[in-house]
């Protein structure tokens, strides 16, 4: 995430890297590590702290803030979490070697109705997920059904609850090193999801109908940048 963390900061923001014994302890612990990080670190402002993240952090920080009273007031975005678990830790859930490579907390992460993620409720923080479906893994995309990013199934990225949901042509391994998302990840922490679904929406209208023209797209959106408003739209799916 060094990449990443440090397009953050020039974006203006403040950031603490939270490493985690993810092979060693399981997620209970995980999760007492980072609630005594952001007390330790963030004091006063434990409510609206900004929380990005990769992979198994997504299901941590959900597991977290699923302990708190009160609503969460920062936002957090989540970089391909296996958010309804991963098929790959189902397949190899009674192999010793993998578990012992992987670690406690991954095993955690399974699709089964005991694993973690299914225990978690829809999330009552504005968050945004970027996942992949581009796969370094042959072995990953076998296992997995769908589109996947070599370790998480694109369906199973999802949150429930989320505001917006992309899915881009990236890995897992290295989707957070990349500009785009980077740029993605500032805009969200800074003001939200994009507002482009009732653009789209009207788009769409307007391109049934048979106003395809530039003219007609023109007079419909006047100064709106639609080459801008449709790369933004590039794997965009709406939340359900």
């Amino acid at each position: 995430m060094a990449i990443l963390t440090s397009r953050l900061e020039d974006a203006g923001f403040r950031t603490i890297r939270f490493a985690y014994p993810s092979r060693e302890e399981p997620m209970e612990d995980l999760v007492e590590r980072l609630a005594q990080e952001v007390e330790g670190s963030c004091a006063g402002e434990e409510e609206s702290v900004h929380f990005v993240t990769h992979s198994m952090g997504g299901v941590l920080v959900r597991s977290y803030l699923s302990r708190r009273s009160e609503a969460h007031r920062g936002r957090v975005v989540m970089l391909s979490p296996p958010s309804q678990g991963s098929e790959i830790i189902d397949a190899f859930a009674n192999s010793a070697l993998p578990r012992k490579v992987l670690g406690p907390a991954a095993f955690q992460l399974g699709t089964d109705p005991g694993g973690v993620a299914s225990e978690l409720l829809p999330v009552r923080f504005e968050l945004g997920v970027i996942t992949g479906d581009r796969s370094l893994s042959p072995l990953g995309s076998w296992l997995i059904p769908g589109p996947d990013d070599g370790m998480v199934g694109v369906e199973r990225a999802e949150v429930e609850g989320a505001a917006a949901f992309q899915v881009i042509h990236a890995t897992h391994t290295f989707i957070m090193n990349r500009r785009d998302v980077a740029e993605d990840v500032v805009h969200f922490l800074q003001h939200g999801p994009r507002e482009y679904r009732p653009l789209f929406k009207k788009l769409l209208k307007e391109l049934k109908s048979g106003a395809g023209t530039n003219a007609a797209l023109t007079n419909t959106f006047g100064s709106v940048d639609l080459t801008a408003m449709s790369n933004a739209l590039k794997g965009y799916v709406a939340p359900k």
